[in-house]
C-alpha cells in the first residue's frame, strides 16, 4: 500500500521534483543489493561502482549498437550483473574481509579503464562514453520523468518483496549461517563458498538493474561516472540507512538523494567537512543504521504502553 501511495502522490508535484525522487528509488534498488550481500551475508565489497557500470553500459549499447528494443537492457543489465557478482563472489567470497575489500576494489578500479580499452572502445565510445534516451511512456498522459519513476518504483517494489522472501527462506538462512559462522555452516552441509558466490551474484543483479535505470535516467555513460567514490559513497547509504534491513536500503537512498542538500548550502568546502563529521556521528550513534534505531525506539514505546 506504501508503494502504491507513492505512485499516487507523484502526481501532485512537477516534474523536476519526481526527477529527484526517482534517483533516491534507484539508489534504493542498489542498496538492497548491498543490504543482502553486507548485512545478510556478511561480505563486503567495493565493486558497486563497476555492477553499477555494468548495468548502465547494458542499456546503453542496446539503445545504440543493435535493433533490440531499449527495454532489452533492462533484462540484459541484471543477467550481466549477476554474472559479473557471482564471478567475484566465487574469488573474493572464500577469503577474509581484507582479501575481499582488495578484490572488489582492484576490480572498481579496472572498470574505468576497460571501458578506455581499444579493442572494447567501438563499443562502449571510449573517453566519450554513450548517449541513450528513456524509452518512451506508454501513454501520452504521463511525462518521461513521470515514467521513468513509475517503473523503477514497480522494480522497487518487485525487488524489495523478492529481497524479503529471498531472505526469510532457505537461501537466506544459508548466507546468514555462513556470516555468522562458516565452520558451524560447514558442519551443517551448507556449501559456504558456494552461498557467498550466490549471494554476491544476487547484489550484483540488483545493483546493475539500478545502473540501467540511472543510465536512463541522466541519458549518459561514460568511465568517470562509475568511480571509487561511487562504491564508497553506496555503503555510506547502506550503513546510514541499516545494512540488516530491508526498509534500511530504502532510507539509505533517501539520504543519498537529499542529505547533500542539507550541506550544500553551507559551501562547498565546509559542507564536505560537516558531511563528513555527520556521516561519522550517525554511525557511533546508530550502529545499526536509521532503520535500527527507529525499531528500537519503537519496541521501547511498546515496552512503555499507553
Amino acid at each position: 500500500m506504501g508503494f502504491v501511495a507513492t505512485a499516487a502522490l507523484s502526481f501532485c508535484f512537477p516534474d523536476f521534483i519526481v526527477f529527484r525522487f526517482t534517483q533516491a528509488v534507484i539508489w534504493s534498488i542498489a542498496l538492497l543489493g548491498l543490504v543482502i550481500l553486507c548485512g545478510v551475508s556478511g561480505q563486503f565489497s567495493f565493486a558497486q561502482a563497476a555492477l553499477f557500470g555494468i548495468g548502465g553500459y547494458a542499456a546503453a549499447i542496446v539503445a545504440t549498437h543493435t535493433p533490440l528494443p531499449p527495454y532489452a537492457g533492462l533484462a540484459l543489465a541484471p543477467v550481466l550483473g549477476f554474472a559479473a557478482g557471482y564471478g567475484l563472489g566465487r574469488v573474493a567470497g572464500q577469503h577474509s574481509l581484507w582479501t575481499q575489500a582488495l578484490v572488489t576494489y582492484a576490480f572498481a578500479i579496472a572498470f574505468p579503464q576497460l571501458l578506455r580499452w581499444r579493442p572494447v572502445e567501438r563499443w562502449t565510445g571510449g573517453v566519450q562514453g554513450l548517449y541513450l534516451d528513456l524509452p518512451a511512456p506508454p501513454a501520452d498522459l504521463l511525462s518521461n520523468d513521470r515514467w521513468a519513476f513509475l517503473m523503477s518504483l514497480a522494480i522497487l517494489a518487485g525487488g524489495t518483496w523478492l529481497a524479503h522472501n529471498l531472505i526469510r527462506g532457505r537461501a537466506g538462512r544459508a548466507f546468514q549461517a555462513a556470516r555468522d559462522n562458516d565452520v558451524a555452516a560447514e558442519a551443517q552441509g551448507i556449501r559456504v563458498p558456494q552461498a557467498r558466490a550466490l549471494a554476491s551474484a544476487i547484489a550484483g543483479a540488483y545493483v546493475a538493474m539500478a545502473g540501467c535505470l540511472s543510465a536512463w535516467q541522466f541519458g549518459f555513460v561514460g568511465p568517470g561516472s562509475y568511480t571509487f567514490a561511487l562504491s564508497v559513497q553506496m555503503l555510506f547509504g547502506v550503513v546510514i540507512g541499516g545494512m540488516q534491513s530491508l526498509a534500511g536500503a530504502i532510507l539509505g537512498g533517501l539520504f543519498l538523494q537529499f542529505f547533500p542538500d542539507v550541506t550544500a548550502g553551507l559551501g562547498k568546502g565546509f559542507s564536505a567537512l560537516l558531511y563528513g563529521v555527520l556521516l561519522i556521528a550517525a554511525m557511533v550513534a546508530m550502529p545499526s543504521g536509521v532503520a535500527g534505531a527507529m525499531a528500537r525506539l519503537a519496541a521501547w514505546l511498546k515496552l512503555r504502553g499507553p
